[in-house]
């Protein structure tokens, strides 16, 4: 396979069909955990590694797997995948863990998991659904991202707190303060603060496609016009 259907499954994933801002699915911890850019981008990491992994298992046994048992088959793997990857912060990155709570258990029941080894990767080789997982896990995990800085700046007047729970106590000094004696808007981390935040992105993303479309139809005329008045010209 060329390096071009790569490119397009990597831009569905992180613009043209993003989770978060396009498709709307697991609303649930976009809204809940994304009060900050660490607990944000750790969840759609552990996410991510979820998606990858699934969708490389899937793959292969797509064409042994029999069509009436595999939505329960896939629902399996996911719950295998999520359970380790719960384990593995637990052990190594508990303080995160703690945070994230339920939501790292609650990967399972995520949407956009099942829907793209359903939708992709019982369709398609191992390396393109990897891919696939990789590119809208990814825009998850950017949405869940700029979601929890732009609430986290406006709540708390901060940036990365909460590094510590990943790199240990010396990650706090890394913390950014960009509005000293801040007192805080507490709406914005509240869930009505992610609900406005999410509408702000999904607005922010559709002006740069409308943007981007018309753009390219604009030049899409000029060139037109540019042709037609040569063909005139050499006639």
């Amino acid at each position: 396979m060329s390096a071009q259907p790569y490119k397009e499954i990597l831009h569905n994933g992180l613009w043209k069909q993003n989770t978060g801002v396009v498709q709307l699915l697991g609303m649930c911890p976009v809204l809940a955990v994304s009060t900050s850019v660490v607990n944000g981008f750790s969840l759609g990491l552990a996410t991510v590694l979820v998606m990858v992994l699934s969708n490389a298992a899937v793959s292969p046994i797509r064409n042994y797997m029999p069509n009436e048992i595999r939505i329960p088959v896939f629902v399996l793997i996911i719950s295998v995948l999520v359970t380790v990857v719960q384990y593995l912060m637990n052990a190594y990155l508990y303080g995160l863990y703690v945070v994230l709570g339920i939501f790292i258990p609650l990967i399972v029941t995520n949407c956009i998991v099942l829907a793209r080894v359903e939708a992709f990767a019982s369709k398609n080789p191992v390396l393109p659904s990897a891919v696939d997982g990789l590119a809208m896990g990814l825009g998850l995990a950017a949405v869940l991202a700029i979601l929890g800085g732009m609430r986290e700046i406006l709540g708390h007047g901060t940036l990365l707190s909460g590094l510590d729970l990943v790199f240990g106590d010396a990650a706090k000094a890394w913390v950014i303060t960009l509005i000293p004696d801040y007192h805080g808007f507490l709406i914005a981390i509240l869930p009505p603060g992610a609900f406005i935040g999410l509408g702000l992105l999904i607005a922010c993303r559709n002006f740069l496609t409308l943007r981007g479309e018309r753009k390219a139809g604009g030049n899409a005329a000029i060139s037109h016009a540019d042709g037609g008045v040569a063909v005139s010209h050499i006639n």
